[in-house]
Formats: C-alpha cells, structure tokens, sequence
C-alpha cells in the first residue's frame, strides 16, 4: 500500500486526469467539457500528421533490396511533385505513358497521327465528301422590309452615291420581295423634292440590270398605280409625277417599251389612268426620250444664276399680284438654293425703289418678316442683301431720282418691324442736302 502511494506521486500531474475523475465523479461543467473535445480533436490531428509524415519520408526497397523512394540527399525527404516518373516503386522508372502525357501534351514527339475515316454514326457525316460552311443571311421578312429601306433611302437622298445602296442591298436577302424596294424609293421621292425624284430616277436606272431586272421594275410600277388612291392623300400630285416615272423609266430602258400598251382599256382606277396619260404625252412629244433626261428639272445650285433671277423675279411678281406669303415661301424652298437667297432679297428691295406708292413696300416687308420668323432667309443672308443695295445705290439713283429717300425709308420700316438689326440700319447711305445761294453770288454752296 505504501509502494502504490509512493508510485503515485511520482507520477506527473495530468489535467487530462483530473478531467476524467471529474467525469466519473460527474463534475464537469459546460466550459470543461468542450475544452476537452478541444484538446481531443487536437491530438488526433497531431497523430495523423506523425503518421503521414513517416509514409512520405520512408524508403521503398525493391526485391533485389536496392533503394528506390527517397532521394537520402534531398532536405526531409521531399519528393519532385513535377517529375513524371513512377513514385511507386515499381517499373523501370520511365516517364508515364511514354512522355505523352500530362496537361497540354498532345502526344509523344515524333508521333504522326493519320487521316482518320469519317464516322457514318456522326451526325456531321456528309455523304457527298467535303464539307462545306457558308453565312447563311436570313431572308427579310415582308413586315419589317419598310422599315430597313427608309433608312437607305433617305441617306442616299444625302450623299447619292448608287454604289453605296448596291452595297447595302447586297447584304440583305430581300428575297422575291426585291422589287418592293423600288416602289418604296418611289413612294418617297413623291413625298420629297423635285431633286430627290431625279436621284431616284438615276437610282433605278443603275440598279436595272445588276441588282433588278426589267420583270421587277414592272411590278413595282403595277403596284404603285394600285397604291395611287392612298398616295395621293399626301400628294395630290402623285398621279402627274408618277407619269413622269414611268415616262422617264421607258426612256432609260428601265421599263419595257410596251408596258404602256398592256393597260391599254383594263384600267379601272381614274388616278391610275391620269398617271399613264401622263407618260404616253411625254413619251409622244417632240424629239420624244431626249427631253425626258431633265424631266424632274436640274436641282438646286445646279441651275444658272440667270433662270435663279428670272425664277425668283417671277415668284416676287406673282406674290405682288396675289399676296400669298405661304406660295412665295413654298415656291422658295422649291428652288431649294437657300445660299442663293440674298438675291431674292436684293430683288425684293430694288423692286420697292423701282415702285409707285406704298403697297408694294408694305407688302414686301411683310413677305421678308415672313421669311425671316420661319428661318427660311438666315441673318447673314439679309444682311448681304441689303448691304449689296447700299452698294449699288449710286447707280440705281440715276433711274430712280429719289431712290435714297425711299430707301431711308424702307430701311426704318423695316427695323421697326425686327427684319433688320440696329446696325444694318445704321449703316444705310444717306445723300446730305446741299444748299445753293442765289445766281449773284456765283453759285457759291452755302456751308
């Protein structure tokens, strides 16, 4: 008894001991308890790392007793994770799969593979031999046709450039509702300028043949003389300038020359009739398909600076006559040169100098305050017009004796209604008056 108690208290002192008499006397509190899962989990994880450690750092030996794992040189008996040979022990100690293995190896060097025979069981067979890819462009669809010409359209309306439109239809499959684009074009060009009809006519003319053919343009044309009833709500016109297409199309071959003849007594629609009276007149006018190359007029700057006088002459006339500001604005904007327009504006005052009485210089006034409240006559414009009349006003006074009176005038008429800036005003010449005494003192000017 004495012995076993000696024994006991050279023993060290354990916590893990006290520990498990409290659990058998059932003492433990929730604190102790989970600090000794705690320390359990611990050692077992320390033995399992001891025990790894030895697997990985001990040597293999083969049957012949000679050393095969385990470089005795290397630091803690590490082994090459990157070295493709064997770590088992067994084999000659060659690379894995002969070399032609591992991430991003195609095979061993050296190794050509063969032509290998298609699979019939593969569902990219073909039967006929090679296989062939093509972009494939998907065929537009009839409802959203409109909405990807106007777009083409109107920008070739800008720059008129026929190669460029070729272009962009070449990417699209219009498919058999091809000609559709050229009754489009047409539709509107009938709502825009007489310039964007010629642009559409030299369109068509360049597209036949390439992109259209003869059998195309006829359908076109068949459908816009079905669609006249609803054109002509827009354009009351529509009817004569259809004529017009259709007569300049025969001219430029674009038309059969017999595609008048086949509505000959089978047309029910008046507006349709009035549009093929209207061809079948121009194309039987003297020297015929000639003149019909200027059918739509020539455009805009295009024009001689002597038929832009004469025009605008005549639309400053006709409007002293009727009074009609919004004619004379459309008429303007039909000539379509708008850096042109200071002449008008020189016109318009060497017209008032040139008059008898006060209408026609309140009637012009009120047609350039028209002008100028609508943009359609720019500041720089009115300025240049009437800083040419000052000028010339010399010259105009030797046909017109009180030409410098009326111009005062004018000018402060019109400052008063804001057609002129305070400074253009400012600027109108004015003759001073010269006093003369009478014949005795020898023609003496009185200052």
């Amino acid at each position: 008894m004495r012995n076993r108690e000696m024994e006991m208290a050279n023993r060290p002192y354990s916590v893990d001991e006290d520990l498990n008499e409290a659990e058998v006397n059932g003492n433990w509190t929730p604190q102790e308890k989970a600090l000794h899962e705690a320390r359990l989990k611990a050692k077992a994880k320390r033995r399992l790392r001891k025990s790894s450690s030895r697997n990985s750092t001990s040597e293999s030996f083969s049957e012949s007793g000679d050393l095969v794992g385990g470089d005795p040189h290397s630091p803690k008996g590490k082994v090459n994770t990157n070295d493709r040979k064997s770590r088992t022990g067994k084999g000659r100690g060659l690379p894995k799969k002969g070399g032609a293995g591992g991430k991003g190896v195609w095979g061993a060097a050296g190794m050509v593979y063969e032509d290998e025979e298609p699979d019939v069981r593969d569902p990219n067979y073909d039967e006929a031999g090679d296989t062939v890819y093509a972009t494939v462009v998907p065929e537009v669809d009839e409802r959203e046709l409109e909405k990807m010409v106007n777009p083409i359209v109107q920008e070739y309306f800008e720059h008129g450039d026929t190669k460029e439109v070729q272009m962009l239809l070449k990417g699209l499959n219009l498919g058999p509702h091809k000609y559709e684009f050229s009754s489009l074009a047409v539709s509107l060009s009938l709502e825009g300028k007489a310039s964007h009809r010629e642009l559409t006519s030299r369109l068509l003319s360049d597209l036949t043949g390439k992109l259209l053919s003869q059998s195309d343009m006829a359908r076109a044309f068949d459908k816009i003389l079905k669609e006249l009833p609803d054109l002509i709500l827009d354009t009351p016109e529509a009817p004569q300038m259809l004529g017009q297409f259709i007569a300049r199309a025969i001219a430029d071959h674009i038309l059969p020359m017999s595609f008048l003849d086949c509505y000959k007594g089978k047309v029910d629609c008046e507006h349709a009739r009035v549009a093929l009276d209207r061809a079948a007149v121009l194309l039987t006018m003297k020297r015929e398909m000639v003149r019909l190359d200027n059918v739509w007029g020539v455009g805009g700057g295009l024009r001689p600076v002597k038929h832009l006088i004469k025009e605008m002459n005549l639309l400053l006339k006709e409007y002293l006559i009727s009074g009609d500001v919004t004619e004379a604005e459309r008429c303007l904007r039909d000539l379509e040169v708008p850096h042109f327009h200071h002449e008008l504006v020189y016109e318009t005052i060497v017209m008032v100098l040139e008059s008898k009485g006060d209408t026609a210089s309140h009637m012009m006034i009120k047609l350039l305050k028209s002008f100028w409240k609508t943009g359609l006559i720019t500041v720089d414009q009115m300025n240049r017009g009437f800083q040419r009349v000052y000028e010339e006003l010399p010259e105009i006074n030797l046909d017109v004796p009180h030409a410098h009176s009326i111009m005062e005038t004018f000018v402060d008429l019109c400052y008063q209604e804001s057609v002129i800036t305070k400074q253009l005003r400012d600027t109108c010449p004015s003759r001073g008056r010269k006093r003369f005494v009478s014949e005795g003192d020898g023609g003496v000017i009185k200052t």
